[in-house]
């Protein structure tokens, strides 16, 4: 006999997950994106899920649901991600060199340099001082193999 009861976590369906008719699940995604993304809502410090859903005129489920579903993630982790997209952009632009990291981190809409630290090591693995200095020194390096 086991010497400790461990069962394996049962999967179970969310039930947000059916609250969304496809149809209208496609429709809210393409308008989530535009303004998410398109309408780079994601440099908004305030621009909360809540904020979202009064704009499409549903509720925090709806969109929360959607995000889940289509995207697999949460609501901050799906607009992290384009943050940290540009963060790494502004990071290895030889145009923005003299930015420091809160520059950065304002830059792309996170309200302060922890959660941005944090959200970059999450998806990069590395910090942001790190990633800016490896590219930086691949640059150099392509720069002196030409």
């Amino acid at each position: 006999m086991a010497k400790y009861n461990i069962t394996p976590p049962k999967e179970k369906e969310a039930a947000y997950r059916n609250l969304v008719n496809p149809k209208l699940m496609d429709e809210l995604e393409e308008k989530i994106i535009n303004i998410i993304l398109v309408q780079k809502k994601y440099k908004d410090k305030d621009y909360s899920a809540k904020q979202l859903a009064e704009d499409l005129g549903t509720n925090t489920r709806y969109i929360s649901a959607i995000i889940n579903v289509r995207f697999h993630k949460n609501y901050t982790t799906f607009v992290n991600r384009f943050r940290i997209d540009e963060a790494m952009t502004l990071l290895t632009d030889k145009r923005y060199m003299d930015l420091n990291m809160e520059d950065v981190s304002d830059m792309v809409g996170f309200s302060n340099r922890q959660s941005f630290y944090a959200a970059f090591f999450k998806f990069n693995n590395m910090t942001p001082r790190e990633y800016r200095l490896k590219h930086t020194i691949a640059n150099q390096r392509k720069k002196i193999n030409k």
